[in-house]
């Protein structure tokens, strides 16, 4: 058995929000580049992502939200849903492949054909709320599947660990007050989206951290917030929105992580998920921006998760 997955689509490439946007398809192209450059390749098993059904989308957002958004994709050219957020005539296609692609990575980690997977897909997913699209996110890609762990397979309890640098308000949009699922992680703030420091729910243990945060401090948050809340809470299954825009290199935020941190980070949750949940793991991609940085952190993730 293949250690880890890692789960992709072309159509993934496909979305495109205008030649200045951040959120680009080179993001992939960087981290498939970096991923053979490293040699480690050979080592996953590959996986094209199928597309979310509307039944699995519904489990974590509206019919008539999913509706409207099936109805808004342009014949041609470029329609903003806000400011950032932007649909191309291809982009509701790669939505349902991000989304899909975490819920066939939990039927592959449920199923034991794998331990851990990686979906390195886009559009992003843990700023998209159970009735908005904002911050380059249509669907909430790890909502789904925590949902789809919860619904389709039985389990108990859930946890979601967010370190990309910007808060998830929509992953806690959608799970606040839930007692089955725990969200933990860190975020930059004040800075975009605005929320999440002030008054949150029992079940969301999140660190707003000020700009300037670097690997020390980081790592405290690892060890001391937490694995111990991870532990407390025993979840059947973890999942992780990875974001690397905390990076130094990465002007989308201004935290001063390195690959190293990521490594650490991964390495203690492998360590969590092997001793407390059998070892199952569902990572994916949401943020990082500077194409080099996001490659290396990425393939220093991927590599930790397939323990070589």
């Amino acid at each position: 058995m293949s250690t880890t997955a890692f789960i992709s689509h072309p159509d993934c490439w496909m979305h495109n929000m205008g030649g200045m946007h951040p959120e680009s398809p080179d993001r992939l192209s960087a981290i498939q580049d970096r991923l053979i450059a490293s040699g480690i390749d050979s080592f996953l098993s590959f996986y094209d992502a199928p597309q979310a059904t509307v039944e699995q989308l519904a489990r974590a957002h509206p019919q008539q939200y999913i509706d409207d958004l099936f109805g808004a994709v342009p014949e041609k050219g470029i329609r903003h849903l806000d400011p950032d957020t932007a649909m191309c005539p291809h982009t509701l296609r790669a939505a349902l492949r991000a989304a899909g692609a975490g819920v066939y990575a939990t039927d592959l980690v449920m199923r034991g054909e794998v331990i851990n997977a990686f979906c390195a897909v886009r559009p992003p997913g843990h700023h998209a709320e159970r009735a908005q699209a904002m911050g380059f996110c249509f669907f909430n890609n790890i909502a789904v599947a925590a949902k789809h762990a919860l619904s389709a397979h039985k389990l108990e309890r859930v946890a979601i660990v967010d370190f990309d640098v910007h808060h998830g308000n929509g992953t806690e949009n959608i799970f606040k007050g839930n007692e089955r699922v725990l969200m933990t992680g860190f975020f930059q703030h004040p800075f975009y989206p605005y929320c999440g420091a002030d008054d949150p729910a029992p079940n969301m243990r999140n660190v707003p951290v000020a700009a300037g945060l670097r690997g020390d401090a980081f790592r405290e948050i690892v060890t001391n917030t937490w694995l111990p809340v991870l532990r407390e809470f025993q979840p059947e299954l973890l999942f992780i929105s990875a974001g690397f825009d905390g990076h130094y290199e990465d002007d989308m935020a201004s935290c001063g992580l390195v690959e190293a941190d990521y490594a650490f980070a991964t390495l203690k949750l492998r360590e969590f998920a092997e001793a407390e949940c059998k070892g199952r793991i569902v990572s994916m991609l949401e943020g990082g921006y500077a194409l080099s940085s996001l490659a290396r952190s990425a393939v220093a993730h991927i590599k930790v998760l397939a323990d070589l």
